[in-house]
C-alpha cells in the first residue's frame, strides 16, 4: 500500500547535494534525482554515508532547499547509496516547474497572520 499523499513523477536530472556525513565531515557532490514530487525525491549515486533523519541541502537550477533523509540503502550494484528525501516545509521546492501546476500541501493552506501587537 502506497502511503504517499501526493503524486510522484519520473525524472532524471542532477542536483548538487551537500551536508554532513555520518563521520561528521562536510560533503558536496552531484546526485541523480528521480521519482520526484513537490515534497521529495529519490536520490541515487550518493558516495557518502547518510542516516535517516539527517538534513541535507539541494541545489537545482539556482534554487536551494533543505531536505530530511527518510531512508537510505545501497543501490543495485551495492557501491553507491540511494536516499529518499522529504522537503522541510518552510523551503520552496526547487523543481516545482517540472511538476506543472502542483503546489505543496503546506503552500495551499492559508496561514493566519500574527497581529502586529502580539508579543
Amino acid at each position: 500500500m502506497d502511503r504517499r499523499s501526493e503524486p510522484r513523477r519520473q525524472a532524471d536530472f542532477y542536483v548538487t547535494l551537500w551536508g554532513v556525513d555520518t563521520r561528521g565531515e562536510r560533503f558536496l557532490q552531484q546526485a541523480r534525482a528521480c521519482d520526484i514530487s513537490i515534497s521529495g525525491a529519490l536520490l541515487s549515486g550518493i558516495e557518502v554515508d547518510l542516516r535517516c533523519g539527517d538534513v541535507v541541502g539541494i541545489l537545482y537550477q539556482g534554487r536551494t532547499a533543505r531536505y530530511r533523509v527518510v531512508w537510505v540503502r545501497f543501490d543495485d550494484r551495492g557501491d553507491k547509496i540511494q536516499a529518499a528525501i522529504h522537503r522541510i516545509e518552510r523551503d520552496a521546492c526547487p523543481w516545482q516547474e517540472l511538476l506543472g501546476g502542483e503546489e505543496a500541501p503546506s503552500e495551499k493552506v492559508q496561514r493566519p497572520e500574527i497581529p502586529a501587537d502580539w508579543t
